[in-house]
């Protein structure tokens, strides 16, 4: 079987964890880059030895030996590149958040869709061993019935980020939003999300940007869940699940889950707690990698839960942008 072929746009320290998660997966290789910053592009080129670069991403999309675009620009962008990937026939991972407001979701769903390509968004951390674990629970129905989520993210990232990818709820709000979007659609389905109420309170950063909100999200069903997300500091992670018989605590960082080092602990109320780990072959990255390289192979347009689908992408997208309207800064 041939060997896949990538195509980075764009060479960022996230580029260079993804090249790395290539490169220790095996199956695959890194066939072209496209950036820039022609110093980082040959940096990039000769750390990875990739013998093809470009600096104008036009081209290496058109390249007829990539088989895999890999989108790693700033948000505000990633639906024009979705949409040229896609029109050329490639098959695509676009970084998150999928873009910024509902509009430029829709053109880039719309083109992924009439192509017939293979797509996926890259919150990498729902392929990882730890998040199906953390599912499974949900789905045994050890919890009893969710009643409450609350979860939080904050890091120091908001001097490296772009100002254009507006912010924390784009940058790291997604990730508390996918995993409470995806536990809440094991539980209920996904007609959870055709009725829900958000109120939020927040401030805005030097670039305008909102950089830190809290939220409350009343579903139709009455399960109330809460999000906070921050970008000028911290790095701090947390998720808890309350059901109507125990809640689950995560003890590690659920969006940054490595080999070793994985638990989270389900206690039964008035009960002793239980403290389970999950230990992988590696990171998230590495398992997104392989995800997309066999079902690629398969001859699949898309990943199965609990990776992100299409229509998962296009919920999350529409919750976020949500979240950012009823954001009071004032």
């Amino acid at each position: 079987m041939k060997k896949l072929n990538w195509g980075f746009l764009g060479t960022s320290f996230i580029s260079l964890t993804m090249a790395d998660a290539i490169v220790a997966e095996g199956s695959t290789r890194i066939h072209s880059a496209a950036g820039r910053s022609e110093v980082r592009l040959k940096v990039f080129a000769e750390k990875y030895d990739i013998e093809h670069t470009y600096e104008d991403f036009d081209e290496l999309i058109a390249d007829e030996a990539v088989d895999i675009i890999y989108i790693a620009l700033p948000n505000h962008i990633h639906h024009e590149y979705v949409i040229k990937a896609a029109n050329a026939g490639k098959a695509i991972l676009c970084e998150k958040s999928l873009s910024v407001d509902m509009e430029k979701t829709e053109e880039a769903l719309k083109a992924v869709s009439e192509n017939g390509v293979f797509f996926v968004e890259g919150l990498m951390y729902l392929n990882h061993p730890f998040t199906t674990a953390i599912r499974d629970v949900i789905a045994s129905g050890e919890l009893g019935e969710i009643r409450s989520i609350s979860g939080q993210y904050c890091a120091s990232i908001a001097q490296f980020v772009n100002p254009h990818s507006k912010g924390a709820l784009y940058n790291l709000g997604c990730y508390p939003a996918s995993l409470m979007h995806l536990l809440l659609q094991t539980e209920f389905s996904s007609h959870i999300f055709e009725n829900y109420q958000i109120s939020a309170m927040g401030r805005r950063g030097k670039d305008g940007n909102i950089c830190e909100t809290s939220a409350c999200i009343r579903l139709g069903n009455g399960v109330v869940c809460q999000l906070h997300t921050a970008e000028d500091y911290g790095l701090h992670a947390e998720f808890t699940v309350l059901g109507s018989k125990a809640s689950l605590v995560l003890n590690s960082n659920p969006w940054l889950p490595e080999a070793e080092g994985n638990s989270f602990t389900v206690t039964p109320y008035e009960q002793p707690g239980d403290t389970r780990t999950t230990t992988a072959e590696g990171n998230a990255f590495l398992y997104q990698v392989r995800a997309i390289r066999e079902a690629i192979e398969a001859g699949k347009t898309r990943l199965e839960r609990p990776a992100p689908t299409p229509e998962d992408s296009r919920q999350i997208m529409q919750l976020l942008t949500d979240w950012e309207a009823a954001t009071r800064t004032d």
